[in-house]
């Protein structure tokens, strides 16, 4: 996501944002997470574009932030949406430092923790999910017998 809009005539806005210790200079909505969007968080707006316009957006605004301190995998953004994410080491893209540029790649959209209040401890919500599906299938073999 390059910022298409300059401020001045051959003035250059930065093409990157840092998140912890990675360079963003674009993001990705999988399939996956664009279903997810639909689903659970804007049902009216869901171009892939819009979707990507509010991630930079949430980026530069500095909105996004790990869900655990030392989270490499879920963000929350505007300490509301919980999303999964990866990163990816662009291809001879790099800062004026010679550094690496990443992509960010959301992997899905878990939902927004004022709604889900599930989400407001995720490792648990996790455990509960594996419990309850472990159970499921539990019964399930018992019904088979």
């Amino acid at each position: 996501m390059r910022d298409k809009i300059m401020n001045r005539w051959s003035t250059y806005e930065p093409f990157y944002v840092e998140l912890g210790d990675k360079k963003i200079a674009d993001v990705f909505i999988t399939n996956h997470a664009h279903f997810r969007w639909k689903d659970r968080i804007d049902d009216k707006e869901t171009s892939i574009e819009h979707i990507c316009n509010y991630m930079w957006e949430q980026l530069k605004n500095g909105n996004v932030s790990p869900y655990y301190p030392n989270e490499k995998e879920v963000f929350l953004v505007e300490n509301d949406l919980v999303m999964v994410v990866e990163f990816s080491v662009l291809k001879d893209e790099f800062d004026i430092s010679g550094n690496p540029l990443h992509k960010l790649i959301v992997v899905t959209f878990l939902g927004k923790m004022s709604e889900t209040i599930e989400l407001r401890d995720l490792k648990s919500y996790y455990s509960w999910l594996r419990h309850s599906r472990r159970m499921t299938l539990i019964k399930n073999y018992r019904k088979k017998r």
